[in-house]
């Protein structure tokens, strides 16, 4: 798997910006189970990944699309107000969010609101994939049991959890984090981020008959620690994680990715600065 998620990485860095189609485009259809990430806050990248996967549709892949924006409790309203106003991305967005939340949910909604239009225009299922914050905080707190029964916990394969990956995500809150977060919250942190992608796999093993693509940052759609971890039982080539990440950074390495879209990195404060004050 390696070789060839290094040859279609280097093919798939040669975008580079430029909406060009390669190879692994032509995976995106079927049921194929799509993992495309995102750095949130990159205009550039937002818009390369929603090309690709509008090219796609037009040709005819008709996936589910599920969106780590929404929180799971909101799949109610996200299907009631497909019924009230099929087309209207912008009342299905205050819906899910709460009234006006689409402005406070810490989501920058004009990258995500064509996706939903998407979804409306082709009438794909529109899924909520995410843990809510009030979720992922009560785990790192108490634990998964104080989210999950434990039939539930069974079922996502919490309680079978390799400690290999614990690890890795207690590696990764930390340099997240600069490194300046007391050891004692990395265990929770780490589990709350397994929970998430526990429950993403669960979402798209329940709707990947007829083809599936997730939306969510690059740190769900890597192999070695993220959504792909937990859909072990799919075939891998069915199976695409495909980075969008910029230039010139080291993390996450291209190696945990079949493919690699890049762009240039957005201007932005030093995070580690602003964790300091």
């Amino acid at each position: 798997m390696l070789c060839v998620a290094a040859t279609v990485a280097k093919s798939a860095r040669s975008i580079g910006g430029e909406p060009t189609t390669h190879a692994w485009q032509g995976r995106l259809q079927g049921d194929s189970i799509a993992l495309l990430g995102e750095v949130h806050d990159s205009a550039v990248l937002q818009s390369l990944r929603f090309q690709i996967l509008k090219r796609a549709i037009a040709v005819g892949w008709r996936p589910a699309i599920a969106m780590e924006q929404f929180d799971r409790a909101s799949q109610s309203n996200i299907d009631a107000a497909r019924a009230i106003r099929p087309l209207d991305a912008d009342y299905l967005i205050d819906q899910a969010t709460g009234r006006g939340g689409a402005r406070t949910s810490g989501w920058n909604w004009t990258y995500y609101r064509p996706y939903v239009a998407l979804a409306l225009q082709y009438h794909l299922p529109l899924l909520a994939a995410n843990l809510s914050r009030s979720d992922a905080e009560r785990i790192v707190n108490h634990g998964y049991a104080a989210v999950f029964d434990s039939a539930t916990i069974r079922s996502l394969g919490l309680d079978l959890a390799p400690r290999d990956l614990l690890t890795l995500q207690e590696n990764e809150v930390n340099e997240g984090h600069c490194h300046l977060l007391p050891a004692t919250l990395l265990p929770g942190m780490a589990r709350a981020q397994l929970a998430r992608d526990a429950w993403m796999a669960a979402v798209l093993r329940a709707h990947a008959a007829s083809g599936v693509v997730l939306l969510a940052g690059d740190g769900h759609a890597r192999r070695d620690l993220g959504v792909p971890r937990w859909l072990r039982s799919f075939r891998p080539s069915r199976v695409l994680s495909v980075g969008f990440v910029e230039r010139g950074t080291s993390d996450p390495p291209a190696s945990a990715f079949d493919a690699i879209v890049t762009a240039k990195p957005v201007a932005r404060p030093d995070p580690c600065a602003v964790l300091r004050h």
